[in-house]
């Protein structure tokens, strides 16, 4: 019962997780990434508290085994559905040296070497941004804590007060703006902030699926005219659903004009500041306010890490600052203490993954990455212009392709229906995964490029795997085709009412 295991077993077991780790490394070009369907049961749990415990050696050997025979793989080289990437081997090996190390980065003086790593990790991606002025930053949870932590930045900078006195204290309703297509942390933020869920203004995107900066400024206008107090702008670089951009540069002047603070929700699609390729795809990013960053994206880091980073160098302080008798001050010096610029009071080092990866493999090494995870969507999107059955139903901006059947006189709800059964359709072995999205309120098929391990084949062999839905689910399509075509009577089942009419250099559709 004693928690101090003897060096022999402590060895055992590490030597035993290098083993299984390095197995699972090996693995993952090829891993499934979850069962079949027919063998995901997962029922409770039902095991009583143990009183006295088990070997751990068992206890170890019993959970890597259900964990990898049963659980879902996102690391997998087939996982093409959402944000979440494939480790690298460096940032695992920061992870278990901070579990093992422990350091709480609360304060100054229990985390020297453990605050100036991070400093140097913000200051390292900080100056990727462009900015000619000092900023300030620092390491978060993930995005949502990130985005909360800048509109509260915004909140204070523009209304000094309400840090102490609260919102009752600007005298009239606070309102910000975002596209229909920013993340729902704004929403969720909007109501922990106090300022209510109705205080973001939601701007209809153009055809590009970008704010539209018209819609915006005839918001602001209105909000001013109403007696309301505008005070920030959420600009999305690479939104969640499609990977598209704001107008960064229009959405800036928006902003100087009005005075507003302007956030970059960056979690994604900040990243392509990596590459000297594709930078220019987030052109005025250097003229906001506040930036979000979040590295267990794009940057192959595992859960959980964001940052957060602003020009304001006061503001993170001003915002989170919170006087302590209890604890121990650092002599003054040039870093702060991290309790007083973030949400967070316990401070994990989330930041030693990002830097390990960083000095092992550079910023070069993330260049490549995103130049040929951006090759390889950009074939994608190839693939489906080509497609009998399939077409974009956004423009492919960053790694992420949105699809949808090629059907005409589809209503929206069946439409969806259609997508979920190709979606489950493609996902039934196991072998792979995709997700589906609403996009500008419409249903599409949505898969992306996230994995350093994906390759070519990886999405040939998921293209097969669309166009095999499309047979296996010939049933469902044709007797939403005879609801809809003129043609229902044909006995051939004709799909002309449903899909697009091939041309005849086309063969006939899968479908």
């Amino acid at each position: 019962m004693n928690f101090d295991l003897n060096s022999e077993t402590r060895r055992k077991l590490g030597h035993r997780l290098i083993d299984v780790v390095d197995d699972f490394f090996a693995s993952l070009p090829d891993r499934p990434v979850q069962p079949p369907a027919e063998n995901r049961s997962y029922p409770a749990h039902q095991d009583t508290l143990p009183e006295t415990g088990e070997d751990p050696g068992k206890v170890f050997e019993e959970v890597c085994r259900e964990l990898l025979e049963k659980g879902f793989h996102i690391p997998s080289a087939h996982y093409l559905g959402m944000m979440n990437p494939t480790p690298t081997y460096m940032a695992f090996l920061g992870e278990s040296l901070v579990a093992v190390l422990n350091p709480q980065l609360a304060t100054l003086a229990r985390s020297q070497m453990a605050s100036r790593i991070e400093a140097e990790t913000v200051r390292w991606v900080g100056e990727l941004v462009g900015w000619q002025t000092p900023f300030s930053g620092t390491f978060t949870t993930g995005g949502n804590e990130a985005n909360l932590s800048a509109l509260a930045m915004a909140l204070g900078t523009k209304f000094p007060g309400v840090t102490e006195d609260g919102v009752c204290s600007i005298g009239a309703q606070p309102v910000f703006y975002s596209s229909v297509e920013g993340h729902h942390s704004l929403d969720k933020s909007a109501g922990l902030l106090g300022l209510g869920r109705k205080s973001l203004r939601r701007i209809a995107v153009n055809e590009s699926l970008q704010l539209d900066p018209h819609q915006l400024e005839a918001a602001i206008q209105q909000d001013l005219s109403d007696g309301k107090k505008p005070f920030c702008v959420v600009a999305t670089a690479g939104t969640t659903s499609s990977g598209a951009i704001d107008d960064l540069q229009v959405i800036a002047e928006i902003c100087r004009r009005h005075g507003l603070w302007l956030h970059i929700d960056g979690a994604y699609g900040a990243a392509v500041l990596f590459s000297n390729r594709y930078r220019n795809l987030v052109r005025g990013i250097e003229q906001a306010d506040s930036v979000t960053f979040d590295p267990h994206k794009w940057l192959a880091m595992p859960f959980s890490v964001g940052l957060v980073l602003t020009t304001h160098v006061d503001a993170l302080e001003r915002t989170f600052s919170v006087p302590c008798s209890y604890l121990q001050k650092a002599p003054p010096g040039p870093l702060p203490d991290n309790l007083n610029i973030g949400a967070q009071w316990s401070r994990r080092m989330n930041s030693l993954k990002l830097w390990l990866t960083l000095r092992t493999h550079g910023r070069r090494a993330y260049e490549e990455l995103i130049d040929r995870q951006m090759d390889l969507a950009r074939s994608f999107a190839d693939w489906v212009a080509t497609s009998e059955n399939f077409e974009l139903a956004a423009p492919q901006v960053l790694p992420i392709l949105n699809l949808r059947l090629k059907a005409r006189e589809v209503s929206s709800s069946n439409r969806k229906a259609l997508h979920a059964a190709i979606i489950e359709e493609v996902n039934r072995d196991g072998q792979r995964w995709i997700s589906g999205a609403t996009v500008n309120g419409e249903s599409v098929i949505r898969t992306m490029v996230i994995s350093y391990l994906s390759e070519e084949r990886h999405l040939r062999e998921l293209q097969a795997a669309l166009e095999a839905s499309c047979i296996a689910l010939r049933p469902v399509l044709k007797e939403e085709a005879g609801k809809l075509s003129k043609r229902a009577e044909d006995p051939t089942g004709d799909m002309a009412g449903l899909f697009q009419t091939p041309t005849s250099e086309q063969r006939p559709s899968n479908c």
